[in-house]
């Protein structure tokens, strides 16, 4: 699945030579000026949440008063959504690791949806005189919204900033099986089974719920290379699968009695008209009827995110944890990686990869699926809403 030959004319935006040529990896040295941090942004104070809101559907025609639906889960918290102070942090441990390890590579982060802002942080870089860049988004999995977006903006910032000629961006591969993003995943699992088995829950009134954002339908199965067959959920479901499968078999690698728990991929925080079709079964609908299934205590991974942000802290340990008292279960959430020493060297790790160009087949992965692509294939994480538009650090289309 890995091994294509490169294209013979391929046709990447704004890359590095060495991503230039296609080719799925990049297994040469690259000489990066510095990182980007790539994110998605957030509200800090109640007057920007509708501000930020108009961003985020931006293009959309969605009234205020409909954003209004959505901001209270903002104006719970305040108006501020924890991801930029979480960012701040991660920014910070990064710096430091790179520095552990003298890499000698400055670190600059923008959002998509608030300040800072992507085209700030490229014409601050631009301004340094670091003009070869390597982003590191926060997302690890295969998805318009989590990866070509991001790719989209990249090239869209480039051109409005007239720095496309100067400056290059290419990406980090997708990192969702990666060893130091599963194991903060694999570590929160563990301890939250033992918990429940030491407190005299049996193995099999334990269930364990992967959740992770749901996406339309047909954004989903549109995700990854477009020359594999992913099924109904596309690559974005396979790769959450895949890893969910991987943490249970550690699990019971260490804890010989949670080899019979049952588990399953769940999904949350859509957003979407009730008319489209996303990704199911929703985490609270399947709370619900849990009991009836003989269940007494779940245990909620918030697998398809990388920080506590707001889909965390108000769809997980606000609805789902309701949902559970309300269903008489007892429930846990387990950590997100956030800034866990493993996820922080494994970011490191993956900056290092394509610093030295590391052969593919020496790269780390925790399943069948990777070790991803540095380039992304063409035609990889259409939006068939949007259609495609110029991205960097991948083929076109």
């Amino acid at each position: 699945m890995h091994t294509e030959p490169a294209p013979s004319e391929p046709v990447v935006l704004h890359a590095s030579p060495e991503a230039a040529s296609g080719r799925p990896h990049v297994e040469t040295p690259v000489a990066y000026d510095a990182i980007l941090l790539a994110s998605f942004g957030g509200p800090e104070g109640q007057d920007d949440v509708i501000p930020f809101l108009r961003n985020v559907t931006r293009g959309r025609g969605i009234p205020d008063e409909r954003l209004e639906e959505v901001a209270h889960h903002y104006r719970h918290f305040g108006g501020i959504s924890p991801i930029n102070a979480q960012n701040r942090e991660l920014k910070a441990a990064l710096e430091a690791e790179i520095a552990r390890r003298d890499l000698g590579l400055p670190v600059y982060w923008g959002n998509r949806n608030w300040g800072p802002y992507l085209d700030e942080a490229v014409r601050d870089a631009a301004d340094a005189g670091h003009t070869r860049l390597l982003a590191v988004a926060t997302s690890a999995y295969s998805s318009f919204s989590s990866c070509r977006q991001y790719r989209e903006d990249f090239a869209r910032v480039l051109d409005e900033t007239q720095l496309g000629g100067t400056v290059t961006i290419d990406k980090v591969r997708q990192f969702f099986d990666h060893p130091g993003f599963v194991e903060p995943f694999f570590t929160g699992v563990r301890d939250a089974v033992a918990g429940f088995l030491d407190d005299g829950v049996p193995a099999d009134a334990i269930r364990v719920l992967f959740s992770t954002h749901s996406v339309p339908i047909d954004d989903a199965r549109r995700s990854g290379p477009r020359d594999v067959d992913w099924g109904e959920g596309g690559a974005y479901a396979a790769q959450h699968l895949a890893v969910g499968a991987r943490v249970m078999e550690r699990v019971a690698a260490e804890i010989p009695a949670a080899a019979t728990l049952g588990w399953e991929l769940v999904y949350q925080s859509r957003s979407g008209p009730p008319s489209q079709p996303w990704l199911e079964p929703d985490v609270c609908d399947v709370i619900e009827e849990l009991p009836s299934r003989g269940v007494e205590a779940v245990v909620i991974v918030p697998l398809g995110f990388v920080s506590d942000h707001m889909e965390v802290k108000w769809d997980l340990d606000t609805e789902a944890m309701e949902a559970a008292e309300e269903a008489g279960l007892r429930a846990v959430r387990t950590p997100t990686p956030g800034v866990d020493p493993a996820y922080v060297a494994g970011l490191v790790d993956l900056i290092e990869e394509r610093l030295r160009g590391t052969r593919a087949a020496d790269r780390p992965h925790e399943t069948p699926l990777g070790p991803w692509f540095d380039v992304c294939r063409p035609g990889c994480c259409e939006n068939v809403r949007a259609g495609f538009k110029p991205a960097a650090a991948g083929i076109a289309p």
